[in-house]
């Protein structure tokens, strides 16, 4: 009897934790956060801090190892800016985590420091596990909090409070909290004739094809999203959405919500503003891709990415 991948969980029961970025287990301590909150974490002996320039983080450097927490005293050649600093939250030992940009710009660092974007830490493997995913939880509240100075309704400054996690209007008394863009993001199957689509965006790497995505809508469900998306991009009309995994992405503070999609049709009618490039794999060619080879010299999104996780975990379902 054929099993379908879309009545199954199969190969993984939580893909997710298979992701880059995801491995962060620090207690965000949500409800007992308060105006305090920061201060008590930076007296308190033991606490790390993870800083960024920018979009950067900053990576002591001492030739060999590279090493991302900094203890407080270490940060005053950088010109940390204490007054946005976040607290991130608490290890399992109860050692506080935050993370605080700095002024200096990362082309004016010393030689005994790297500084690295996300996906720099994550593709070169710079930094693997939780320490990963605290950084990436770090660079999105830091953006956030540097996007939103000013009142969106008022243009007044914005006060950070409760460590990072609100803004509040210094005049009109608006209230904002953090936000994540939910992008879905598919692998749309043609269960009949065992195939799945893929495409290449302009700005990819020559050769490399990966899922279609696109950003939720505002009312908009994502398994609709999904359908439109599949539909806009590539004229494939959609049946069954069925969830598999999902993606913290700090570029800048996204989650990548990860799809199977049933193809209703077979017929692809590209959107050449959206795509270079859009067509159909067997599960042969994509573990070539996969595995980096591939005759025809195409890849796919690299090991950690959830795109890559759907490819592969739809190779190696087991019918």
């Amino acid at each position: 009897m054929n099993h379908s991948i879309f009545s199954s969980d199969a190969p993984h029961p939580e893909a997710s934790s298979l992701t880059a970025f995801a491995e962060n287990q620090l207690d965000r301590d949500a409800e007992h956060r308060d105006e305090e909150s920061i201060v008590h974490a930076l007296a308190k002996e033991g606490t790390h801090i993870l800083a960024f320039a920018k979009d950067k983080l900053v990576l002591k450097h001492d030739g060999q190892v590279l090493d991302p927490l900094f203890a407080r005293y270490e940060l005053q050649e950088l010109d940390p800016d204490w007054e946005a600093a976040v607290l991130l939250g608490y290890r399992k030992t109860g050692e506080p985590r935050l993370a605080v940009p700095v002024r200096i710009n990362a082309d004016e660092l010393a030689s005994h420091y790297k500084p690295a974007d996300m996906r720099s830490l994550w593709r070169d493997l710079l930094l693997e596990g939780e320490i990963l995913g605290e950084a990436a939880q770090g660079m999105s509240l830091i953006r956030w909090n540097s996007d939103n100075r000013f009142c969106g309704r008022c243009g007044s400054v914005m006060e950070l409070r409760i460590g990072g996690y609100k803004r509040v209007c210094t005049a009109c008394e608006h209230i904002i909290f953090p936000r994540t863009d939910p992008v879905v993001i598919m692998l749309t199957i043609d269960e009949e004739r065992n195939l799945c689509l893929l495409g290449r965006s302009h700005h990819f790497a020559p050769g490399m094809y990966s899922c279609l995505a696109g950003f939720v809508e505002p009312g908009e469900t994502i398994e609709n999203a999904v359908r439109r998306e599949t539909h806009e991009e590539s004229g494939i009309h959609i049946g069954r959405v069925r969830y598999h995994a999902s993606q913290p992405w700090p570029m800048p503070h996204s989650l990548m919500i990860g799809c199977y999609a049933e193809a209703k049709s077979t017929e692809i009618h590209m959107d050449v503003a959206e795509l270079d490039d859009c067509r159909w794999f067997t599960p042969e060619e994509t573990l070539a891709m996969l595995d980096r080879v591939a005759a025809s010299g195409n890849t796919s999104p690299p090991k950690g990415a959830i795109a890559h996780r759907l490819m592969r975990d739809w190779v190696e379902w087991k019918r």
